[in-house]
């Protein structure tokens, strides 16, 4: 069974963090309260490779690590959860430089407690969805590099919309040949037609 996503909550403010901590364990999700930016990245990075799922909560005023200092350490991780910034009216600006640097969003206080339980659901969604297209993305890699120098051969042909005719005749080798590659092809990339290879490969160029 995979464990629930985990909220970390990052702020120097024992009330902020205890408040919050109340109402992420009232919905049925589990949460981990750091008091300080040095605390957070020492606390996490011990988990590297195995991520797992997990959403940032993070403050934008602390100490003796900003918000943003602590942001800066935390991509150096390389680590995937979304980083949803708190922010007061005054560091507004702030966030959103936050976020044109990697952050996922950031909310303003006050703010209601659905709205940042739907914001952080909407992060873990998120989250979740670029995770299966990395593995999507990672398994059509490791399928192209087990195909053969012929099959790449075939591949490149199928790809430019030849037949198997022409690809027999570029290639000098028999039709029968082509089909057979291109059925190798086909089965080691998961897909039913050239038209599908050829989006599934252009997916894996963006």
């Amino acid at each position: 069974m995979t464990p629930s996503p985990h909220i970390h909550i990052v702020d120097d403010d024992p009330d902020i963090r205890d408040g919050l901590a109340w109402l992420f364990d009232s919905r049925g999700w589990r949460s981990c309260a750091w008091d300080s930016g040095p605390a957070f990245i020492t606390g996490i990075a011990g988990q590297a490779p195995d991520w797992g799922e997990a959403v940032v909560l993070l403050d934008v005023r602390m100490q003796p690590w900003s918000g943003l200092v602590t942001f800066e350490h935390f991509q150096r991780l390389d680590c995937p959860w979304p980083v949803l910034f708190l922010t007061g009216h005054g560091d507004v600006s702030t966030a959103v430089q936050a976020v044109k640097n990697g952050a996922w969003d950031f909310l303003e206080k006050p703010f209601q407690d659905n709205q940042l339980v739907d914001r952080v659901a909407q992060a873990l969604h998120a989250a979740a969805a670029q995770r299966q297209n990395q593995r999507h993305s990672q398994r059509l890699r490791q399928a192209l590099a087990s195909l053969s120098p012929r099959e790449r051969e075939v591949l490149d042909e199928l790809l430019r919309g030849h037949y198997n005719k022409n690809i027999a005749e570029h290639l000098g080798i028999t039709q029968r040949t082509v089909e057979f590659h291109r059925a190798n092809i086909f089965e080691k990339m998961g897909v039913e037609s050239a038209i599908e290879l050829a989006h599934q490969l252009g997916k894996l160029q963006h």
